[in-house]
């Protein structure tokens, strides 16, 4: 349960790179066999589509005109896809516990990155920022993801 925690606090910054993360896992049959993933979430164009869906948003978040994470629509984007890839990482028995724990810490998340990124973004801009906070976002969801696919080996 602690790797849904974990993709729900990286979803925070940034919606849909753990989801492709953890898509991409599943495509490639990594996850745990008894994992909570929706049969769907390991097809090849879902997996390409969250992979292409990730790259736009971390392009998109450098623009100017990129609306906020906490609002109503980057809050909800949060809590489907954390919630979808908190129960993949889950057991099957706990899918929905797993699904609970990531959406819910992807909103705390969403939150005290914001705080993080505004107070950085007056002292070092707004393409420095986001480029950090991608970084550290990329590195742990793979983190995260790699963490599961080690313990199913």
């Amino acid at each position: 349960m602690l790797a849904s925690f974990l993709i729900g606090l990286a979803a925070g910054a940034r919606a849909l790179t753990p989801f492709a993360a953890v898509s991409d896992a599943a495509a490639k049959g990594a996850l745990p066999a008894d994992n909570g993933a929706p049969s769907w979430l390991g097809h090849p164009l879902v997996s390409a589509g969250t992979k292409a869906l990730a790259a736009g948003e971390l392009w998109g978040d450098k623009l100017h005109s990129a609306p906020d994470r906490i609002v109503p629509a980057g809050l909800l984007a949060r809590v489907i896809t954390a919630g979808i890839a908190g129960a993949a990482l889950a057991p099957r028995n706990r899918a929905l516990a797993g699904g609970v724990l990531g959406a819910t810490a992807a909103i705390v998340a969403a939150y005290v990155t914001f705080d993080l990124r505004m107070a950085a973004l007056k002292r070092f801009g707004q393409t420095p920022t986001g480029l950090v906070e991608d970084a550290l976002t990329v590195a742990a969801a793979r983190a995260v993801v790699g963490g599961v696919e080690r313990r199913a080996v």
